[in-house]
């Protein structure tokens, strides 16, 4: 009697007899796993995904991908993507803005930060009023695996120097700053290195570079550099500005100036404008 009861218990824990049902991920109801990637960045929602089918159907749940997106998702999909927000699902949306996307002309880009679902928007030198760009005295076009336009402006010499640029678009509340992307010196590639002629490099270490930034609803900024180092890219902080109104449009003004004409000045690379949130500005050397 005693042996039968110890030999029915040991089967009964798992012995040589059948295990009892456990459960496991599979039984985990596909709306709890929704749920709770609600509260995950998308790259564990993305890791998770490739658990099983329920995890990966719970991961294409618009509304998870809707806590990722930003509040002004739609009007990127409209002027960015040029289809309609409805006809696409969440995931859809945000992993095609996180892509690099052109607008216009292919003079303007903006993507999403894959983690956190935040907006950058870079706007090529050939969306700016340049003093002389069209005249091959001063400026030449040149092309440029650093650039994510491939093509920079490099200024060869120039006494009046001057820069300005305007931006319409709908950011999400928060605060941005915008930056300048230049470089002295001119770069090539010499049997497969990098390397930058620094020759007609001149005029920078004189006057400082004004650069302005204004918005539409008052804000203003404004800061001065001595352009260095000569060789790398360089990140000039115009200033930041705050946005308190979601889906409303904001226009930009910026600029840079270095007009004393006492002296020419020379030898810089002018790639782009960045306008990213403010807390993304230690990252920046990625661009």
């Amino acid at each position: 009697m005693g042996a039968g009861s110890s030999s029915l218990a040991m089967e009964g824990e798992g012995g040589s007899g059948s295990s009892p049902l456990r459960p496991n991920l599979d039984d985990v109801p596909e709306s709890c796993v929704s749920s709770i990637f609600m509260y995950l960045d998308p790259p564990e929602i993305c890791k998770l995904a490739k658990l099983n089918k329920t995890f990966r159907g719970a991961s294409m749940a618009d509304f998870v991908w809707e806590t990722k997106l930003p509040s002004n998702y739609k009007f990127l999909v409209e002027k960015v993507l040029g289809q309609s927000p409805e006809s696409l699902s969440k995931k859809e949306i945000y992993a095609r803005l996180c892509q690099p996307n052109c607008f216009d002309n292919g003079t303007k880009q903006v993507w999403l930060d894959k983690s956190s679902g935040k907006i950058c928007v870079a706007v090529s030198y050939k969306a700016l009023r340049i003093t002389g760009i069209d005249d091959r005295r001063y400026w030449n076009h040149i092309s440029s695996e650093e650039s994510r336009f491939n093509t920079i402006a490099y200024l060869q010499q120039i006494w009046w120097f001057e820069v300005v640029g305007e931006l319409d678009f709908e950011f999400p509340a928060g605060t941005y700053s915008l930056i300048f992307r230049l470089q002295l010196g001119k770069t090539s590639k010499k049997f497969g290195r990098r390397a930058c002629n620094v020759d007609q490099v001149h005029g920078w270490d004189i006057k400082p570079v004004r650069f302005q930034l204004s918005t539409s609803n008052g804000q203003q900024a404004s800061s001065e550099y001595y352009l260095h180092p000569q060789g790398n890219w360089g990140l000039y902080h115009v200033g930041d500005f705050v946005v308190d109104n979601t889906n409303t449009q904001m226009k930009l003004k910026f600029s840079m100036m270095q007009i004393d004409c006492t002296h020419t000045k020379g030898g810089v690379c002018l790639d782009s404008v960045l306008i990213c949130p403010g807390e993304f500005r230690e990252k920046l050397e990625q661009f």
